[in-house]
């Protein structure tokens, strides 16, 4: 896996760990650790988990492609 791959990853696991607090114990993670919601570092977070997101789909979805595929 690439390092742009890998990083994506972790991000997507961090905000899908976050999603699983908020939904089980009604915690957000992301928010305590840096001071709330709307607070400018929790936001770059949530914006950078959502971009690893659609990182991840188009990477995925490239690889996938018959263009990209290594079978003969």
């Amino acid at each position: 896996m690439k390092s742009l791959e890998w990083l994506a990853l972790i991000l997507v696991v961090v905000g899908a760990l976050n999603w699983g607090l908020v939904g089980i114990a009604q915690f957000d993670l992301v928010a305590a650790l840096f001071g709330g919601q709307a607070a400018p570092l929790a936001r770059i977070v949530y914006t950078l988990v959502g971009v690893a997101g659609v990182t991840l789909l188009a990477l995925r979805t490239m690889a996938a492609s018959p263009a990209h595929s290594h079978s003969h």
